[in-house]
């Protein structure tokens, strides 16, 4: 009989300060930096986004999502024996411990495998393709997968182009083994050759840092690429589970940019009231961003039981892949 790794639970998590593209346009202002409102929402979307106060880490939004999803599950901490934590913004630099091992201790767990995956914005569907593997391999019953992002810290706000665009918070979801079906199939992919199109200049020096640690982006490469990939890695996925785009109840893609998830709807066919957006009141939250965006979903009440959930994104690397799941 087959085993399939399915969502039982969702859970997320927003630093309680919003900041509104007015807020944007003043803090900008200060720095000799011109934007506006209208200059921010035509070209992605975004009319708010939320950013962490300082001490705040991706570990301790990572872990209230968690907490969130565990409850939907209705499992304790303790019933869980994988940790899989994607982020672009880890604790700490160099990344170990893994921001997964200090989510791990903040749930008061010890002796289940913790580590964080890296394929920026699309690290959760990296993730939770990771997840399904694993159940389907009989190796793990109960899988805790989180994104979760503190972008505020790397992003230059003398640059009005990627400044704007990106905001802090996180997602999670228990994936469970069981004889329903659940995920359904995956897709992964990845392009080192444009790596140069999206990544953050640092790198560790003789007990400093080199390079200016900050993103940057080639916002057209970008974009083209995002259009091109993101509708056939989803339509690849379809084609794994014997499926048609008509069978999809909400397409979830990476909430970067609204006209670009709205031009991969398009080219799959699938019409924009049947995608979840909330990139206009979180901004980018890179591998957060489909986690964040399911768990609305699911706790507005648009993604019910049985219903089809595709799942794409891409990142920085080049990173694409996808998710079909039934809730």
């Amino acid at each position: 009989m087959t085993t399939y790794g399915k969502i039982t639970g969702t859970g997320s998590y927003l630093p309680p300060r919003r900041v509104t593209n007015d807020d944007m346009v003043a803090m900008l202002a200060a720095l000799g930096v011109e934007t506006s409102d209208e200059w921010i929402r035509t070209r992605s979307g975004i009319h708010a986004r939320h950013y962490v106060d300082e001490g705040e880490l991706a570990s301790g939004l990572g872990e209230k999502a968690a907490r969130s999803a565990l409850e939907m599950a209705k499992l304790d901490a303790n019933d869980i024996d994988l940790i899989l934590v994607a982020t672009t913004t880890p604790d700490f630099i160099g990344g170990f411990p893994s921001t997964a091992c200090v989510i791990q201790r903040k749930l008061g767990m010890a002796g289940c495998a913790a580590m964080d995956v890296q394929a920026v914005c699309c690290g959760f569907v990296y993730a939770l393709s990771a997840a399904d593997a694993f159940i389907r391999a009989g190796v793990h019953k109960n899988i805790l997968v989180i994104g979760t992002e503190v972008y505020s810290r790397i992003i230059d706000f003398r640059d009005r182009t990627t400044s704007v665009l990106f905001g802090d918070g996180a997602g999670a979801v228990v994936v469970s083994a069981s004889r329903e079906p659940g995920i359904l199939a995956t897709g992964m992919h990845a392009d080192g050759r444009h790596g140069d199109i999206l990544y953050l200049d640092a790198r560790l020096g003789h007990g400093g840092i080199e390079g200016n640690g900050y993103l940057h982006m080639d916002g057209t490469a970008v974009f083209k690429h995002a259009v091109t990939l993101m509708d056939k890695v989803g339509l690849e996925v379809l084609e794994k589970a014997g499926m048609a785009a008509n069978d999809v109840d909400w397409l979830i893609p990476h909430q970067a940019n609204v006209r670009i998830m709205q031009s991969s709807a398009r080219k799959m066919r699938i019409p924009n009231e049947n995608v979840i957006v909330t990139v206009d009141a979180h901004g980018n939250t890179s591998s957060a961003s489909i986690p964040l965006a399911l768990d609305t979903g699911v706790r507005d009440g648009r993604i019910r039981q049985g219903n089809h959930i595709l799942m794409v994104a891409i990142g920085g690397g080049l990173t694409w892949g996808a998710v079909l799941s039934r809730m």
